[in-house]
């Protein structure tokens, strides 16, 4: 992948702020692990659906920009099965189709043994030329 598609994927605060580690990406796949810590949890405990949806969002954003033109997203829906158990969450994002402007992914959210999956992530983007 081009230097400059990394930095631009390494340059997001936001997945800084909340600790966000990009552990793979190559076009079309990525996987990004998020250690969960006290600022991600509810009122009620448990992972806050808006920390998944960050993880599951940055997961589809490396790879719809790997090895591409820029990728913004249209359209991002989110499926929470379980409430995560462990210390760690790994997102794997997967393009499922792709067009000269538009593409689709699924990012499948496991909990840290990664048999357990805790959410499911469908996200269409726009290809921009």
């Amino acid at each position: 992948m081009e230097k400059e598609k990394i930095a631009i994927i390494e340059n997001d605060q936001f997945a800084k702020l909340v600790g966000l580690e990009l552990v793979k990406v190559e076009q079309g796949y990525a996987e990004v692990r998020m250690e969960i810590k006290e600022k991600h949890l509810n009122g009620v405990g448990i992972v806050q659906g808006g920390a998944i949806f960050t993880l599951a969002d940055f997961a589809f954003a490396a790879a719809a920009n790997a090895g591409r033109t820029v990728t913004v997203g249209i359209n991002a829906n989110i499926t929470y099965s379980k409430p995560a158990k462990g210390k760690t969450l790994l997102a794997k994002a997967s393009e499922t189709s792709a067009s000269r402007s538009l593409c689709n992914y699924t990012v499948d959210i496991y909990d840290e043994d990664h048999d357990v999956l805790v959410a499911k992530f469908n996200a269409t983007g726009f290809i921009k030329n």
